[in-house]
């Protein structure tokens, strides 16, 4: 079964960056799966932000953090990196990754429902 942990959220001020990590643990590989990021903020519904396919071959992103959060992967790490630049008050948010244990090939969604795998969230504020 796939584990997954985040780590990297903190407090930050406007128009500061983050890094967030998100590791698999369990004997499991990240690549096996497609995995995405997603946030929730207080009283708001979950939002997905940016996926990647199994395998790594294919991307999406949410239009709201375009050119602003980039996602990347280390295979060596087994760790999937969520990149956040030009960080707004809007930005704070409990973040989330996300594993997906059978995608359509070549494919990933943003869809909370897809998803069978969650951590357990790192807090982002985004306070001057």
């Amino acid at each position: 079964q796939l584990q997954l942990v985040e780590s990297g959220g903190g407090l930050v001020q406007p128009g500061g960056s983050l890094r967030l990590s998100c590791t698999a643990s369990g004997g499991s590989t990240l690549d096996d799966y497609a995995i995405a990021w997603f946030r929730q903020a207080p009283g708001k519904e979950r939002e997905g932000l940016w996926c990647i396919g199994k395998g790594g071959k294919t991307t999406f992103y949410a239009e709201s953090v375009r050119g602003r959060f980039t996602l990347s992967t280390d295979n060596s790490q087994n760790t999937v990196y969520l990149q956040m630049d030009s960080l707004k008050p809007e930005d704070t948010a409990v973040y989330f990754c996300a594993g997906d244990r059978d995608p359509i090939p070549g494919f990933c969604t943003l869809a909370t429902r897809a998803y069978d795998y969650w951590g357990q969230g790192t807090q982002v504020t985004v306070s001057p």
